[in-house]
């Protein structure tokens, strides 16, 4: 194995991440064959695009409605065990669809209601997933977990649909519900595998009135959070709508069907995976990086809108999937680094409502564009977010290293001291207060000294 790829692949070394890989390379490929299938059967029921569009809105809608309260139970119980009651529950809905897909009662309602139900879950499980992933590997590795997570996500973007598919058209969408069903078994041993031991879990946030608001003054007086957040806001609503402006650019602008939108899916979904790959092996993230790969995100979309066939749309995607996967895997591993551990759970779900939560309503907006002018047109705008997103950024970012001359996000890799949120100065991590919030109400995190602190 070469030392690119040892490195990119470094969290797998540490044995409770190793166990909640595996878990998640079955279950989120199980995930992705339940939404293909979902769409198909509301497709098959209604013959409505305009059906299609509610099914996905109603599968985001709840992070956005419902991701703070997720964050604060993710502060609150401890995250291991919380993922271990969000992934039972996911099974109710899979089974309940499956049950009455099996039986013939299935209306468009019921599908609508559970994938909202799945939604709703899905808002208390996303923000605890993603700021669990430091607890398991610590902050060295956190960089390349988060990179790794975003590989199993893309990996499995490109495979379950590809299984579903061919299930689908062999036996119809009812084994695609049960597959998923099954597929969080696996995550549920992992998590029960693990050794609690290892974890660097920090001390449960006591529930108190005005906690969400906390997170909120906390982000606000945070550069080191804010700009991120900020950037993500507005490139989650109008950049990310792949997913809705894809299948309407290889239908519309290329004149193709099927074959030419799985292309440039699977254009996209390569490129991603190599971008996670190599942020993985990177292994640190930096203010530099998020502007250049926004910068660079924002460009290579504007590229595919001028496209004039097929095939010069792949070959773009393939390096606009990688720097898509830089700039989200690095918001997501600079808030993670720079936020208190007791506040983790609130501000990962801020992060799950502006890049998922956005869903609902930059994906309307960039279909209404499509729609009623040209699918171009609305890439245009999400190139041009992501170009002034990253200039935004950049003079934000100046500003504070104008004060302080800080640009890094992550831990100081000698001292094993951190920079404080705001990039002021370096302070021992298990002296540093929490910036905006009141000490009383969440004290300082004191960092465990066991086998992952010692590797």
């Amino acid at each position: 194995m070469t030392a690119a790829l040892r490195r990119s692949v470094s969290s797998l070394s540490v044995p409770n991440y190793r166990r909640y890989f595996a878990g998640q390379v079955i279950s989120v490929s199980g995930n992705w064959m339940q939404i293909v299938a979902e769409v198909w059967l509301i497709l098959k029921l209604t013959g409505s695009g305009t059906a299609v569009g509610l099914t996905a809105a109603l599968q985001f809608a709840p992070i956005l409605l419902f991701g703070a309260f997720g964050g604060m139970l993710a502060d609150r119980v401890p995250k291991r065990k919380l993922l271990m009651l969000t992934q039972a529950a996911m099974v109710f809905p899979a089974l309940s669809l499956l049950a009455l897909y099996t039986t013939g009662a299935v209306e468009p309602w019921m599908v609508f209601a559970l994938v909202f139900l799945r939604g709703t879950i899905n808002s208390i499980d996303n923000p605890t997933r993603q700021s669990f992933a430091i607890e398991m590997v610590g902050e060295d590795r956190v960089v390349n977990a988060v990179s790794l997570n975003s590989v199993i996500v893309h990996a499995s973007r490109i495979a379950g649909p590809a299984v579903a598919g061919i299930v689908i058209s062999v036996w119809g969408v009812g084994p695609c519900f049960a597959l998923n069903s099954a597929s969080f078994a696996a995550m549920l041993i992992a998590l029960h595998a693990m050794n609690p031991d290892e974890l660097e879990t920090p001390p449960v946030v006591p529930r108190e009135r005005g906690a969400l608001r906390a997170a909120l003054r906390y982000v606000r007086a945070t550069p080191a959070l804010r700009v991120p957040l900020l950037m993500m806001a507005l490139v989650g609503m109008l950049s990310f709508n792949f997913i809705v402006l894809l299948p309407l650019l290889a239908r519309f602008s290329f004149d193709g069907g099927a074959s030419s939108y799985a292309g440039l899916m699977t254009a996209m979904g390569i490129g991603s995976v190599i971008g996670a790959l190599a942020a993985g092996a990177r292994g640190r993230v930096s203010n530099r990086l998020l502007v250049r790969s926004s910068a660079l995100f924002g460009v290579l979309i504007l590229l595919l809108a001028l496209a004039p066939t097929v095939a010069v749309a792949a070959a773009v995607l393939v390096p606009l999937g990688a720097a898509s996967v830089t700039f989200a895997a690095g918001v997501n591993s600079a808030l993670q680094l720079a936020v208190s551990p007791e506040m983790r759970g609130r501000v990962m779900a801020l992060y799950s409502m502006v890049f998922l939560g956005s869903t609902p309503i930059g994906g309307p907006l960039s279909g209404w564009l499509a729609e009623t002018w040209s699918p171009r047109l609305s890439l245009l705008v999400g190139g041009v977010a992501a170009v002034v997103a990253a200039l935004a950024a950049r003079t934000a970012f100046s500003r504070v290293a104008a004060v302080d001359g800080s640009d890094r996000t992550r831990p100081d890799s000698c001292t094993g001291a951190r920079r404080t949120a705001s990039g002021a100065g370096v302070v021992p991590r298990q002296e540093r207060p929490v910036r905006g919030v009141d000490r009383g109400l969440l004290g300082t995190w004191r960092p465990r000294q066991g086998p992952l602190a010692r590797r």
